[in-house]
């Protein structure tokens, strides 16, 4: 079963988009950088606040959200 405990939805927060722990960091923001071809260490980089199971878990959102 697909866990998701990373990805927030909060209308007072980014607009209510998907964001990672409540952050203001989206998810999509987070899939156009690996889309992207940044890699999984720039992008820890970047932006140091994230780790790697929240890049994980943007992705399996996105992929949620397109077989929906």
């Amino acid at each position: 079963m697909l866990i998701l405990d990373r990805i927030t939805l909060d209308p007072n927060v980014m607009d209510g988009n998907a964001c990672v722990r409540g952050m203001r960091i989206t998810v999509s923001l987070v899939v156009n950088l690996v889309a992207n071809e940044m890699s999984v260490v720039d992008i820890l980089n970047q932006y140091p606040a994230l780790q790697k199971e929240d890049i994980d878990q943007c992705l399996q959102y996105s992929a949620l959200l397109a077989n929906s």
